[in-house]
């Protein structure tokens, strides 16, 4: 006999029994509901894809995270890291089957090969929404809204949504002489909470020398106010232009609509990636902030430039699933609607299936889902069973049930143990269903 292999996952990766997957499900279809109600509309793309169409032109940080390998036909591929890439790929593929603006959304799984830690993994699902095909601030504040709209709909409690500008920042290295070490900077920056502040400083230094790496750290400082960070932020970059007047436009949206507390204006918000030009944001839990941002996007004007020579402006969100559920279990909110049938119909005689099944399809088109048992063991065991899958009735058909009609039935209440015989298939539906 051969020996037996150990059953085993990577790690990064997971399994998710029953009861985990039934929590994704719930908060994914929740999430699905959100961006349907703003007119977006679901793609989808392939998992792999070749290299150069992820990594572009260089991948910086993340060319060593991703899963990259030679395929059977010697070609280079790689795994998607995110989802954001490969619809900009898409879009130059099909850009002539869709009308502009254009809003998707794409929930699905995405790989890096980083360092795992609470709600970080190397497979994980992400929840992208973008427009694409638009410059306007009314794009930026749609997704802005819908970031804070879906998670309301999740129930994550308060939040605030922290949001910068890329090309004001890039403005004020351009004052400082360093706007040759804007990646470089951008990135460094962009770790500031995860680090800390001394660690950003003595990196910063190494990069552009002290002083200036000083007037970084104070630049990135918000202040008291929305204004007052746009204020000194403005004053900084060497005056107003048109990012600085994009961010003023979206802060008196945000006032029209009465949702301008959270949103905080903090010029430490970079977002690493390379591709970002115009307005970035990240939100935090406010009653676990450590677990870092849930959401997090921003406007890629020139993504689409690496596939096609039409410009489609784009700007986009994406929320990391597994990380908003690991806050959500942290909090003590992940309680999920019953996963399983709510009925199951227990099986007394193995030549009445197609009878008991005829009976679900009853109550399954009146929108209670139903299990039928297969196997004609004894109700108590029958019981047992359905309270483990989480039903919370039985219906027991008698020997003479189908005999005439109406047919009736006993429906057994797990929690309290009480029968009621003698319904029929139109009373076990008004029963169920309340």
């Amino acid at each position: 006999m051969a020996p037996l292999i150990e059953p085993r996952v990577l790690k990064g990766f997971r399994d998710f029994l029953p009861a985990a997957e039934i929590k994704r499900r719930q908060l994914t279809e929740i999430i699905e509901q959100s961006f349907r109600s703003f007119g977006f509309v679901p793609i989808d793309t392939p998992a792999l894809e070749y290299t150069e169409i992820l990594l572009g032109k260089g991948g910086g940080e993340t060319e060593k995270q991703v899963y990259r390998f030679k395929d059977h036909g010697d070609r280079d591929v790689a795994l998607r890291f995110d989802l954001t890439v490969p619809f900009a790929r898409f879009m130059a593929e099909h850009r002539a089957e869709l009308p502009l603006p254009f809003k998707r959304y794409h929930i699905a799984k995405v790989w890096r090969g980083e360092n795992t830690q609470r709600g970080r993994y190397r497979e994980f699902t992400q929840c992208d929404f973008d427009i694409v095909g638009s410059e306007s601030s009314g794009a930026d504040f749609e997704i802005l809204l819908m970031m804070r709209e879906t998670l309301q709909a999740i129930g994550v409690g308060d939040v605030t949504i922290r949001m910068n500008h890329r090309g004001v920042f890039n403005r004020f290295l351009r004052c400082l002489g360093i706007e040759d070490k804007s990646v470089e900077i951008l990135r460094t920056v962009d770790k500031l909470i995860k680090i800390g502040k001394e660690s950003t400083l003595l990196q910063l230094s190494e990069l552009i020398g002290t002083e200036k790496a000083e007037s970084v750290l104070q630049y990135i400082q918000p202040k008291n106010t929305y204004k007052e960070t746009l204020a000194a932020m403005t004053e900084a970059a060497g005056g107003p232009g048109p990012d600085t007047e994009r961010l003023e436009v979206l802060y008196r949206f945000m006032e029209d609509a009465g949702i301008a507390d959270i949103f905080v204006l903090d010029p430490s918000i970079t977002r690493g990636l390379d591709y970002y030009t115009g307005v970035v944001y990240e939100t935090f839990l406010n009653d676990l902030p450590e677990i870092g941002s849930v959401c997090s996007g921003g406007r890629y004007d020139n993504l689409a430039a690496l596939y096609s020579k039409e410009q489609l402006p784009g700007v986009g969100a994406s929320i990391g699933l597994d990380r908003l559920i690991a806050a959500l279990e942290a909090l003590g909110r992940t309680q999920a609607r019953p996963g399983y049938a709510q009925v199951a119909i227990a099986c007394t005689d193995e030549t009445l299936q197609g009878k008991y099944q005829a009976l679900a399809l009853e109550l399954r088109r009146a929108g209670i889902a139903c299990e039928v048992f297969t196997e004609p063991k004894k109700l108590t065991q029958q019981y047992a069973l359905a309270e483990k899958k989480g039903a919370r009735w039985v219906i027991v058909c008698p020997e003479d049930a189908f005999t005439r009609e109406p047919y009736r039935f006993t429906l057994r209440e797990l929690a309290t143990r009480t029968d009621t015989e003698g319904l029929t298939i139109s009373d076990i539906i008004s029963t169920t269903i309340a």
